[in-house]
């Protein structure tokens, strides 16, 4: 497969590209910054300068020509300020959606955030609220689209050494799992025809990740 990953920098990115790459397959890795070239080539990928905030539709397409998944794992992070949220969080996710539907990409995952249907109770004003917002709206926009979509909701995410155990369900509660599992759980999820049309929600568990990939088609 050729899978093209937006936010190719992030740490579930860079695991995941280690993953697919020592599978054979070919992986691209859109980051905005050159200097992030090297780190992407190290884990086996290779990069593609692209800055999805500034890019047009064009450019944009041009990169996902010929992939046959497309994965958006990008965000602005802690402390990027309100305006992020809506430019990267909620806008380049649509962007990269238009693109893979424009690219005739039809396998499309899209790694969102556990909460992201739940904060009505929470300050409108709080920056956590308006990046559940942005992700919200960002799932929406995906689900009103002809792509074979995955939306994936991991809960908090910590950097402990994977354990290849995960509870991968349209539910699951509030729980942590380390980006290590959540890499694997993507990887798994590329050729995964089961989980289509599906948000799933991903914490630490007991079932190994093969396992918890196959119980979605039961």
């Amino acid at each position: 497969m050729r899978v093209v990953i937006a936010g190719g920098h992030g740490q579930i990115a860079l695991r995941l590209t280690k993953i697919l790459a020592a599978d054979g397959h070919e992986v691209v890795g859109l980051v905005r910054n050159p200097a992030h070239e090297a780190d992407i080539a190290a884990a086996g990928g290779q990069a593609a300068v692209l800055d999805l905030e500034k890019a047009d539709l064009d450019s944009v397409v041009a990169v996902l020509s010929g992939a046959d998944v497309a994965i958006f794992s990008a965000g602005a992070g802690p402390g990027s300020g309100v305006e992020r949220k809506e430019t990267v969080d909620k806008g380049a996710a649509v962007l990269l959606a238009e693109a893979a539907g424009q690219a005739g990409v039809r396998r499309h995952l899209q790694v969102s955030s556990m909460g992201a249907d739940n904060f009505g109770d929470l300050d409108p004003n709080d920056q956590f609220t308006i990046y559940l917002q942005a992700k919200k709206a960002a799932e929406d926009d995906l689900r009103s689209r002809d792509l074979d979509w995955t939306i994936v909701r991991p809960g908090g995410l910590t950097n402990d050494p994977g354990t290849g155990k995960v509870r991968l369900e349209d539910k699951t509660g509030y729980g942590r799992i380390s980006r290590d599992d959540v890499a694997l759980v993507l990887a798994g999820l590329c050729s995964n025809p089961a989980s289509i049309g599906r948000t799933l929600e991903l914490i630490a568990g007991d079932t190994p990740v093969d396992e918890a990939l196959n119980n979605l088609a039961s």
